[in-house]
């Protein structure tokens, strides 16, 4: 009956998703997302459409993981097809304005000479107008800058684009999200809503609150068809592990890749939240074990695989706050992650380099991020000091110890770190994989090869531990949890793999320095 109380049931997951692709923050910000739209996802569906049997046999192959290949079979070929077509006749504005930011990029650097740029705005292209901002630097180096606010209330960006999938969370690794859009399917709840719709807010809530069918049906604005189909998703009770809260002293829980759960009994702060819906397996967290409330959600930085929509969607309600970096307001390459999450109804604070967030019985320091972003000009990325339960903890994300000069003042500023948590995945994609389309000259293959995407090498990370004073070092896993990131990230591994013997030996310098250190996989727990 539809008035009796539901739960969500333990694996249901949510693909977020936009024209069809899998939503991040540049292929939602504006700005980047037209850039993709134009120059990425267009171009991938027509190469698509001309050879499909190319790009299944390229997606099978596991040298091939990671690259953009369409992983749809050739039997669905027509429905790619209406797709493209679909996005050429509906998303017309949203391409002139891709065309557009080429083009005035372009004007700019013919243009500005080091004289007066006035002359040049009456000759940008009109979707332009209004939106930008021309300058230079103290190099005399010409640059656009987009009003990014506004942005967001133009033709650029629609919430028609967005939908959501539902589905039940199979334990088969899903298709790589860059490159292969998600077509509807029968087992699958298929909802044309904004991200901010208040519906998936009650439909999450049912994780820890009882709910209805009814209620459901009406919060999410659901036909017949999709009652049926929701009514698979709910079961009659919850699913909580009964240790999920803290009665007394601190811990630190590790969910998997850079997320970590930080809890004492007065509150939990929560780090780029990617939690794993696949309830039936053991030697992991889940869902189940996160709090009911969480007062601090930190975000380090706007890779896919640190800002992950489908989890933060799911968080919505439950959440005080999600602490994100600013941004340089406007950079092509730096867009706003605190515009992007309170678009999809988050509640925001934006940090700036050691500005500090208090908690109950603790505090956040937001603290610099060196590298990883391809030597790009990107402002929006910080790592964390938390301070809770008489320790400091530091998140160190993906960032570099490429100077270590800094994190001996990060350790003058916030004091000597109990435990610090580094990402060493110290041999990165290269700098186009993650940005080409949004690169408005080109670069050369070797000029791309030459800056990934890479966090700390041993060395480096054994200089952030010796300036920093840490007692403790735990090496994040790194795409290696293929029952969390393998669509997200199709990272590959192999026991002689650069990376992991970068870990070792970091191991290794840690055993000699008398440091605890460990390589994370799966869940862990520190109690204290």
């Amino acid at each position: 009956m539809g008035d009796e109380e539901r739960f969500l049931r333990p694996g249901v997951i949510i693909e977020p998703l936009v024209d069809r692709f899998y939503a991040s923050l540049h292929t939602v910000a504006p700005v980047q997302a037209a850039m993709n739209l134009a120059f990425l996802q267009v171009p991938l569906l027509e190469s698509y459409l001309q050879s499909p049997q190319v790009h299944i046999s390229a997606s099978h192959n596991p040298a091939l993981r990671g690259a953009f290949f369409v992983n749809i079979g050739e039997r669905r070929s027509s429905e790619v097809r209406a797709l493209l077509s679909s996005i050429k006749r509906e998303r017309a504005e949203m391409l002139r304005f891709a065309e557009a930011i080429a083009e005035g990029e372009e004007i700019l650097r013919q243009g500005a000479t080091g004289f007066d740029l006035t002359a040049l705005y009456p000759k940008l292209p009109t979707a332009l107008s209004g939106l930008v901002e021309l300058a230079y630097d103290t190099s005399n180096q010409p640059s656009m800058r987009y009003i990014e606010p506004l942005v967001y209330q133009s033709h650029a960006y629609s919430e028609d684009r967005q939908s959501v999938q539902l589905s039940i969370e199979t334990g088969v690794e899903r298709p790589f999200v860059m490159s292969t859009p998600r077509l509807p399917s029968p087992e699958v709840l298929e909802l044309r809503i904004p991200f901010r719709h208040r519906g998936l807010e009650e439909l999450f809530k049912a994780r820890v609150r009882a709910t209805s069918a009814d209620r459901l049906r009406e919060a999410l604005e659901l036909g017949d068809d999709q009652a049926a189909t929701l009514d698979g998703l709910l079961t009659a009770g919850p699913s909580l592990a009964d240790d999920r809260h803290l009665d007394g002293g601190a811990r630190v829980r590790y969910f998997g890749h850079a997320c970590l759960l930080m809890q004492t009994a007065q509150a939990a702060i929560i780090t780029d939240p990617w939690i794993s819906a696949d309830s039936t397996a053991t030697g992991r967290f889940t869902y189940a074990d996160l709090p009911d409330y969480i007062d601090l959600a930190l975000i380090t930085h706007g890779h896919q695989d640190h800002i992950v929509l489908e989890t933060l969607l799911q968080l919505r309600g439950r959440v005080g706050a999600v602490v994100v970096p600013r941004s340089s307001k406007g950079s092509l390459c730096d867009p706003s992650p605190g515009l992007y999450l309170a678009h999809v109804g988050l509640p925001v604070v934006e940090v700036d380099d050691f500005s500090e967030v208090e908690f109950p019985g603790g505090k956040v320091t937001a603290t610099p991020f060196l590298g990883e972003h391809a030597d790009l000009d990107i402002r929006a990325k910080t790592t964390y000091c938390v301070r809770m339960g008489g320790r400091t903890i530091f998140v160190g994300a993906d960032s570099s110890g490429v100077d270590p000069g800094m994190y001996r003042y990060m350790r003058n500023h916030v004091g000597a770190v109990d435990m610090a948590f580094l990402g060493m995945e110290c041999a990165g994609a290269p700098l186009t994989w993650a940005y080409q389309a949004i690169l408005t000259r080109p670069v050369t293959k070797k000029m791309s090869d030459s800056r990934t995407l890479s966090g700390s090498n041993a060395a480096q990370a054994a200089a952030i531990m010796t300036e920093l004073g840490a007692a403790e070092a735990y090496v994040y896993a790194m795409g290696e949890e293929t029952w969390l990131v393998g669509h997200v990230m199709a990272t590959s591994y192999k026991e002689d793999s650069y990376q992991l013997k970068q870990v070792d030996e970091f191991m290794t310098w840690c055993t000699d320095h008398g440091i605890k250190s460990e390589h994370l996989y799966g869940q862990h727990e520190w109690r204290w």
